[in-house]
């Protein structure tokens, strides 16, 4: 996170969110980082169940047998919200109701219903919906920022690369 405020204004959306509090990749190894409740911030899981989660969206909505939510509200994930500058990260995203989606400028699939999240260290989940599939990746040791790893696109290519075999 240092890199995304190193030359931002002390006042901007930037700064003020990376530096309040001001946290270390050795946080999210303590015991009252793992109890804290912090929606989209703090969620613990290995790839499988990362990846098995996120597959209702890619099942629209239906899972290893169990329909948690409608189709309809499945689908809702791609409705853009906001497709601009992120003020945080400071790049072109385009977001849909809690993901990214792909976009010119983050294209992270072939097809149009394609969301994604990552986390921090380098964590990355994306969903297809038109393919029907969820990849996740997670990591045995914490990358630096928040928008990415290159560690993750290997496995997401392999992934594609497999679907188109």
């Amino acid at each position: 996170t240092s890199e995304l405020v190193a030359d931002a204004p002390e006042d901007s959306v930037a700064a003020r969110t990376f530096r309040s509090p001001r946290l270390s990749a050795n946080d999210s190894r303590t015991d009252a980082w793992r109890k804290a409740e912090i929606p989209a911030a703090n969620g613990h899981g290995n790839a499988r169940s990362v990846a098995r989660v996120q597959s209702l969206l890619a099942c629209g909505g239906e899972a290893f047998g169990k329909r948690l939510m409608s189709r309809a509200g499945a689908r809702r994930v791609f409705d853009v919200q906001t497709d601009s500058t992120d003020l945080v990260l400071g790049m072109p995203v385009k977001f849909g109701l809690g993901y990214g989606i792909t976009s010119e400028f983050m294209p992270l699939g072939p097809n149009p219903n394609t969301c994604f999240w990552g986390g921090w260290g380098g964590s990355l989940v994306i969903v297809d919906a038109d393919a029907r599939v969820c990849m996740a990746y997670v990591m045995n040791k914490m990358g630096l920022g928040t928008t990415g790893d290159m560690r993750a696109f290997g496995p997401i290519s392999a992934m594609y690369d497999a679907l188109s075999s």
